[in-house]
This record gives C-alpha cells, structure tokens and sequence, in this order.
C-alpha cells in the first residue's frame, strides 16, 4: 500500500493506530480548515452575518449529496453525541408523532449491549426523565452473520418496545451492524430508528436513503477525515418539526428574510457566535478523498486490518470476534483476561510509541487498531513485536 504519511500532521515518532477516537485530517483539508477561519477573522460581521447561511447552505448541500440524502434533510453538528442528544431530548414527541400513541411508563428503548459508553448514559438518563426503560440486547460473539444478527435482535423487540437506537459500527468491538434490515423492520412495525453512524462515513459507502434510518448522526472528523468537530444529523422530512432544538437562537421563528427559509435549518444551525469552519471544510474532505482515489485506499486498508488481525490473533491464541465482512478499517482483537489493560497502554506508548486504545467490555479485554491510509505494514509489524515482548515474555 502506498505511503500516505505525507498528506498528514501526525507526529512521526508515533505509530499511530487509534484513528478511530478522533481522526486525523489530512494537510489540504486543514490548511482549507485554516484559510476559513482566516476568512472569519477578516470580516466577522460580513462570514457571520451576512454569508453564514449560504456558505453552510453550500456545505450541507456537498454533504447531502455525499450521503445520498436531500441538503433540507441534514444539518451540521459538532458531534455525533450532541446530535443524538438533540434528538433524545424530543423522544416523547417523536414517539407520539411517529406512532400515534405516547410513551407510557414501562416502554422501551432497544439497543445492543455494544453501543457507545457516552450514549448508554444518554438513553438512561433520558429514560429514567420519561419513566421507560433502556434495553441493551445481548449480540453473540463470535457475530452471527449479517441475516441471522437481525433476526437474533428482532428477537429482543416486544409490545413495549416504541425505539430502536443502535451503531452502524460499534464503538467496543469496531463490528457492523445490519442497519438497513433492521430499520426496515423498524419502519414496518412503526418503530422509531435512530442510527449512531460514528465511524460510518468514509469508512463504508453510505447511502442513508437506501438505510432509510428515521435519524442518523454521522462524524465527519473520524473516516471522512475532515477537522474536528464536524458531524451531521440527518433526520427524514417527517420527523422535523418534532423536534426541539438544544439552543433556541435566532433561528426560532425568524422574521420575514431572516434565516434559510428551512424551520428545520433555522433551528438546529442558528446557535449564535461560533467557529463554522470545520463545517465549511466537510467538502473538502470529500474531494480530498475523491481526488486520492480513497475508495481504493480504503480496500488496501482493510486488507492490511485482516493481516494485521490475523497476527495478532495468532500471537494471543485468542480467536477472532467476527468474520473478515463484518470489519473495515477498524477491529477489535481479544486480549487475555490477565492482561492489566492501562498498564499495557502506558508501555506500548512509553516504550514503543505505538498509540492504540485498549478496552475492557463485557468482562472482556480488548485491542482496537485502526488502519487508515497513512499506516503501514510497517505499523503492524512494531504492534505486533511490541505485543510479542508484553504479553508473551511480560518484559
């Protein structure tokens, strides 16, 4: 695979294989990051008060069509969380709008036992405001292929059941999930989906029409590669006026010739003062990943994850977690139950400066490894010597 460490300001005495918590943005995409917040400072009052709404406008709308959806369909956010959030907070008027029928204690919220630990939280706390209550199906591991993991989580839906909220692609264990078959099913039984796609753009083709999730949030600053704190939220036509924004601004009700026209743009983009230019330099990324041939680079990478896995795998006597589909650019690889996960982390870092994340999840240890353009076989190789020397001779 060729060498894409050019394109990027990652410190190169780091073998940097945690792509997955922040991404890294490539220098053409920052530097365009840079040239709009340059742009900002130069003219305040002209960015922000008289070209926000078309220069957002024009970046939804490269967004939109790399998503495969309608630009009055998605708005920007700084991440998946906050949007999700958003959403969360509306969940009694979703449900009732979507259903006809309102939530009523002892309802149920369905997830799986491999969603993202800051979401878990969310649907808790939103859960325990409304009187209903957060289910996290169990999910098999080995991970049963894609037509039998749907059917094994339908399995989880009862009469109660008024949501369904899981990842594209889990946070924990780095597995895909079959979205589309489930929000089908969802959609079928009048069910509220609602997609967390963190790691989804640009690591897998996405098309959110054919997903046909009622929401979906999405980072942009993780496989898309774009600055940090850029995020979508893309929720159908239907749902919007359901809804409230987190920040009522100027967007609420605007008078005549104020705003997009777009209730739902108004209200979810007007948050006041703030840095749009990680929003405005989404279509760069974009183009970034165009112009590089990115959909190759990013088969080259999951060639590299399989070999890598297969290693490593081989090194710990551990077997794999899920099949070679059911993976990408990023994957989880099982650790001994022995292993002292934050002492591992620190060595790897302190004497390797190998940067990779190390989880405990479900009474299990765990690797996750990134590879994304800028890694090598090269990378691999230190990880897996690195490993050799900690677990095998616990030097």
């Amino acid at each position: 695979m060729p060498d894409y460490k050019k394109y990027f300001l990652l410190d190169p005495e780091i073998t940097y294989l945690n792509h997955g918590s922040f991404g890294a943005c490539p220098r053409p995409v920052f530097e365009k990051y840079q040239d709009w917040q340059r742009e900002l400072e130069r003219q305040p009052v002209e960015f922000l008060g008289r070209k926000f709404s078309g220069l957002l406008g024009a970046a939804r709308a490269k967004l939109a069509d790399f998503l495969g959806v309608n630009s009055n369909e998605v708005v920007y956010f700084t991440n998946p969380t906050t949007a999700i959030n958003m959403a969360a907070r509306s969940i009694d008027r979703l449900v009732e709008g979507y259903s006809g029928a309102p939530l009523r204690p002892g309802d149920e919220i369905l997830s799986t036992d491999h969603e993202y630990g800051a979401l878990d939280r969310t649907w808790r706390y939103i859960c325990a405001q409304n009187g209903i209550s957060y289910v996290n199906r169990r999910l098999p591991i080995p991970l049963l292929e894609p037509g039998e993991l749907a059917e094994h989580f339908w399995h989880g839906v009862t009469e109660k059941t008024r949501v369904i909220c899981l990842s594209h692609i889990t946070s924990p264990t780095a597995m895909i999930l079959p979205v589309q078959e489930i929000a089908r099913r969802a959609r079928e039984a009048g069910i509220l989906s609602i997609i967390d796609g963190a790691h989804g753009p640009g690591q897998i083709e996405l098309d959110l029409k054919a997903i046909s999730a009622d929401i979906y949030a999405g980072a942009c600053h993780k496989w898309l590669m774009a600055p940090k704190g850029s995020a979508f939220l893309y929720v159908r036509k239907e749902l919007q006026a359901l809804l409230d924004p987190l920040v009522i601004s100027w967007g609420y009700k605007p008078e005549a010739g104020y705003g997009s026209g777009q209730a739902f743009i108004d209200l979810h983009e007007w948050q006041g003062t703030r840095d749009i230019a990680a929003y405005l330099s989404v279509p760069a990324a974009i183009e970034f990943q165009l112009v590089n041939e990115w959909e190759k680079v990013r088969g080259e990478c999951h060639q590299l994850a399989v070999q890598a896995r297969r290693r490593i795998s081989e090194l710990t006597g551990m077997a794999p977690i899920c099949g070679e589909d059911s993976f990408r650019q990023m994957f989880a690889v099982r650790l001994p139950d022995d292993v002292e996960l934050d002492i591992l982390v620190k060595r790897l870092y302190a004497d390797f400066h190998i940067e990779v994340p190390a989880i405990h999840w479900n009474g299990q240890n765990f690797l996750r490894i990134s590879i994304q353009g800028y890694n090598t076989t090269e990378d691999v190789d230190r990880l897996v010597n690195a490993l050799k020397r900690l677990l095998i001779t616990r030097v």
